[in-house]
């Protein structure tokens, strides 16, 4: 990345923040996302109380154009038990043990940036501000007043220059920025939607199998499904444009790896197979911090990836090389800015979650008040 881009990308995340409220504590990100769960907006395929109900359907979501909208799929995923891990994979990824995973909807394909930039680049946000776009009702004007991450001045660094383009997969945020999206989501439909956990997300991976990959142990055949180093040379690709898995997932393996909730430990699958982890995913071992964003972990390989990356069971780890070059100080809550391979997508359990339950997956408000300390406007 040249220099003069890298202090103008320094200078438009300190400089271009949001506007929010003189208290940063009567933000939106400082209450939990089951606040907005009552009176959703209305939408009959979303709406079950058993697992027999569950069916697809669509979100439906207000663009920066006005009259235009966006939609994606959500795909249910019935609960059940299976064995996660590998034991003829990495040491990490061992020893396999026997879990159980309670119904969800995923979302069909990686979030795109058509989704992401609703939030992601305060697009739509704007677009109300200006009169663009007609302010419905109190759901919007709570979602535009989350905070929200700063736009980079050249969003091409971290998107392979494809976020202008409909269909690619978001990429380059942090697992914070990805946290705070589904936060929005939730806000704006009243339905709650998150980041997977590890377990979830290989079990929807794997659709029963128990083989490398979902669709066999052959990597022959990975070019069926994914987009990886050895059939991407220029970045990633449109969604959807490889076969899908068996529960009609797309880019399962390949493309953009994908955030989930975890707190990387190579000992992690040991504690589980003991019993000895209580939450549903391993938490941070302290509060997250301005500088703790590494050690999380992305799943799938991406199309920077060689195939033995992009199995079910592999464990992809961030570490500080994805924010190299990033010049801020503190360095950017918000963006990878040397991972535009990372991605993410949402599911929505059907259980509704209690507001504790719900604790444990909201993003941190803290590191995001900490960091305007730290980055004054």
């Amino acid at each position: 990345m040249k220099k003069s881009l890298l202090l103008a990308l320094g200078l438009a995340l300190i400089c271009s923040m949001t506007s929010y409220a003189a208290d940063v504590k009567d933000n939106p990100a400082f209450k939990n996302g089951t606040t907005w769960l009552s009176n959703p907006v209305a939408n009959p395929d979303a709406e079950a109380t058993t697992e027999d109900e569950m069916k697809p359907y669509e979100e439906t979501l207000q663009t920066n154009v006005a009259g235009e909208t966006l939609k994606f799929k959500m795909i249910p995923i019935k609960g059940g038990e299976f064995t996660m891990g590998s034991d003829s994979g990495e040491k990490d990824e061992a020893p396999a043990f026997k879990t159980t995973v309670a119904p969800f909807w995923m979302e069909e394909h990686e979030v795109t940036w058509q989704e992401f930039s609703l939030f992601g680049l305060i697009y739509l946000a704007n677009a109300r501000k200006s009169g663009a776009v007609k302010t419905e009702g109190e759901r919007d004007e709570i979602a535009d007043a989350l905070a929200a991450p700063t736009a980079p001045y050249s969003i091409g660094t971290i998107s392979y220059d494809k976020s202008n383009q409909e269909g690619f997969p978001a990429s380059g945020m942090t697992r914070y920025a990805a946290q705070m999206y589904c936060k929005w989501l939730t806000i704006t439909t009243g339905r709650y939607y998150r980041l997977p956990t590890e377990i979830e997300w290989e079990y929807a991976c794997r659709c029963g199998s128990d083989t490398a990959y979902e669709f066999g142990d052959d990597e022959a055949d990975l070019d069926k499904y994914a987009w990886y180093l050895d059939n991407c040379s220029d970045g990633y690709q449109k969604v959807m444009t490889k076969e899908p898995n068996k529960w009609g997932l797309y880019d399962m393996h390949g493309n953009v790896c994908e955030w989930v909730m975890d707190q990387y430990d190579k000992k992690a699958y040991k504690d589980f197979a003991k019993g000895d982890i209580e939450t549903p995913f391993v938490t941070p071992k302290k509060p997250l911090s301005v500088y703790g964003m590494f050690g999380e972990i992305a799943r799938g390989g991406s199309c920077f990836h060689e195939a033995k990356d992009c199995r079910s069971a592999k464990r992809i780890v961030s570490d500080k090389t994805w924010k190299e070059h990033d010049p801020q100080f503190p360095q950017s809550i918000w963006w990878m800015t040397e991972a535009p391979y990372v991605g993410f997508r949402v599911i929505r359990p059907l259980a509704v979650p209690s507001e504790e339950e719900a604790k444990l997956f909201e993003p941190d408000p803290l590191v995001w008040e900490k960091y305007k300390e730290l980055n004054p406007r």
